[in-house]
């Protein structure tokens, strides 16, 4: 969950560097580092954010060299410290930088001590920039890959030596590392974000795959040494879109790219003339996926709500049993795979350690493996089956949003899509087709209400305690709901089923207490109106979302939301965007930094 930039060419490399490590901070924003081979191995590092470092190294002429590593932390061994920080020394002028966890690092550690080798830090990176020290001859690349024979665990790394200053070597295995072919130099780093403003030609590496570049050479291998021929891809990602532009936070900005997300996650895709979904890329398996027994979504926060509304959605649409999962307890429970099991995977990144490690127990287990993924070339995407990819553009913002839309989106497609194999009319297909077109102008709509929104946020955002509740499709908005406030503005926020409130829950509502409710018509609104009124006679204060027209809704609701009228599969689409905007505004009110909420990274790549 660390964001990982190097460099060699004929550049300065200490301005892109710090540039990168700019673009790669929503990974990271613990601590920061660099490293810059000039004269012998020029390293600093600092606690907090990446600003901290430029403002120490920018007046020093020592770091202007032409290669160089450099690192923003998310801690997980060893608590935020400039100790802990990376880059990191080994001895024998090795410094490394390290996205992953190192599972065996304390073994490693105990022998290396026994060598003689003493710690500085309390990470487990260190043991690794150690063990590649202690394994080095002259040669950077043999003890790179001599070390990571020894090691179990998920790594991204980058390696430089003060005894081969013109060498820059990368590893990764588990955790994402692309490199970036420019003209004679190579951009390394964890995301295209910190490679676009310099080369749109890009190799992703796989794992246990070893690079060792220079400005005139360029050699990928693996462990045993064998040479590897890699793909080079263009990169999707223009420099316009991870640019903040007129916005104050790219939360704001992503939720008002919404409507275009969406245009582009639909476009060429639906066919509703005809009742007809086009996901190319499931083309290969249409007949299996036709006669499909049973659908599992698997995810991990924002994702795994946008798998419950999958779910929902396949079953009622589709009539195929289903429904969403923990990645990360899937994995761990020996799950039963039967046959005619499709396991739908659900990441923005493509590269969610947990998620990546279910879809493998699941493919292992014999099911067909769908990804749902954003990034090209992603670890998901590579190894499942088949997919769809969301296109809703970067997202930089941690706290989710237009993914989440974009993850929404795709799995009713493929809701429609599994359900006309099956049981869903060309007629009914059509008329939600046709509907799904609308959304984006709908989201328009619905965004012009953020300063409303913000004024009524204002009057409880002091509130220490939320309830969300929604029934239906907008249980898992509810959910969503709740997350976001809880990542942005540190409000305790609690996501339920609206009936689910009375066995237990309701014991928390006290006299002005925030309970937002998603009260759209729907199957089940007359019981959200009762559910609404048992808010109100304990003293709760309701902040209803609900359809346009329904003004009798606001007789029984402090303040109220409207979203306009689409069918109820198509609700969650609408009704998160006023729950993302609450959450927004709340954090801003609260003085929180939106986009780097505390102790969280945008992509969770270790478990």
């Amino acid at each position: 969950m660390c964001g990982i930039i190097a460099y060699v060419g004929g550049k300065q490399a200490r301005d892109l560097l710090i540039e990168g490590l700019k673009r790669l901070e929503y990974r990271g924003y613990d601590s920061a580092g660099i490293a810059v081979l000039n004269d012998g191995m020029q390293l600093a590092k600092t606690t907090g954010r990446v600003r901290v470092l430029e403002e120490q190294i920018s007046p020093q002429e020592r770091f202007n060299g032409s290669i160089g590593i450099a690192h923003t932390r998310w801690a997980t061994h060893g608590e935020p410290s400039e100790r802990n920080a990376h880059p990191h020394q080994g001895g024998q002028g090795i410094v490394l930088v390290h996205n992953g966890i190192i599972e065996n690092f304390a073994a490693l550690k105990t022998y290396l001590v026994e060598q003689g080798h003493q710690f500085e830090s309390e990470t487990d990176t260190e043991v690794l920039a150690h063990l590649i020290a202690h394994f080095y001859k002259d040669d950077l690349e043999a003890a790179v890959r001599q070390a990571l024979k020894e090691v179990t665990g998920a790594y991204a790394i980058a390696v430089m030596s003060e005894k081969e200053p013109d060498v820059l070597v990368v590893a990764r295995k588990g955790s994402p590392l692309m490199i970036g072919v420019g003209n004679g130099e190579y951009v390394v780093a964890s995301d295209a974000s910190a490679i676009v403003a310099h080369t749109n030609q890009a190799i992703e590496l796989e794992d246990d795959t070893i690079a060792r570049l220079t400005t005139e050479t360029f050699r990928t291998s693996d462990l045993e040494n064998v040479t590897i021929t890699p793909q080079m891809r263009e990169l999707e990602v223009d420099l316009e879109q991870i640019e903040l532009g007129e916005y104050p936070h790219y939360m704001i900005k992503e939720i008002h790219e919404q409507p275009e997300a969406i245009r582009r996650c639909l476009k060429g895709r639906l066919a509703p003339g005809e009742g007809r979904v086009v996901l190319g890329g499931l083309a290969e398996y249409a007949r299996e996926l036709g006669q499909t027994q049973r659908v599992v979504f698997l995810g991990q926060g924002t994702a795994l709500h946008a798998g419950m509304i999958g779910a929902n959605l396949v079953e009622s649409l589709a009539k195929i049993p289903s429904r969403a999962d923990f990645s990360s307890e899937f994995r761990y429970r020996n799950p039963i795979i039967e046959d005619g099991t499709v396991v739908v995977a659900i990441s923005q990144s493509g590269e969610t350690a947990d998620t990546h490690a279910a879809l493998r127990e699941a493919s292992r287990k014999g099911a067909r493996t769908l990804g749902l993924v954003n990034v090209v070339g992603s670890t998901i995407t590579r190894e499942s089956d088949a997919g769809v990819y969301l296109r809703v553009g970067p997202e930089i913002g941690v706290a989710s949003t237009k993914a989440f839309i974009g993850q929404v989106a795709a799995s009713i497609m493929l809701a429609v899509w599994m359900g006309r194999r099956r049981y869903l009319s060309p007629s009914e297909a059509s008329s939600m087709l046709d509907q799904l077109k609308t959304i984006p102008d709908h989201i328009s709509g619905v965004l012009q209400q953020s300063d409303r929104i913000a004024q009524v946020v204002s009057k409880y955002v002091q509130r220490e305690n939320w309830l969300f509740l929604g029934r239906g499709v907008n249980y898992p908005v509810a959910l969503e709901g709740a997350l976001k406030l809880k990542e942005i503005s540190y409000i305790h926020a609690e996501g339920m089923p609206a009936a689910e409130m009375k066995h237990g829950p309701i014991a928390l509502i006290d006299q002005g207490m925030p309970v937002v409710v998603v009260a759209t018509r729907s199957s089940q609104y007359e019981k959200v109106l009762s559910n609404i009124q048992e808010v109100r006679s304990r003293g709760g204060h309701v902040i209803a979302v609900a359809t346009e027209g329904d003004s009798s809704i606001e007789s029984i609701c402090e303040d109220v939301f409207y979203v306009p009228d689409v069918p109820e599969p198509l609700q969650p689409l609408l009704t998160v965007v006023p729950l993302q905007l609450l959450a927004y505004h709340a954090a801003v009110l609260r003085g929180h930094d939106v986009d780097k909420p505390r102790n969280l990274a945008k992509s969770v790549t270790v478990e």
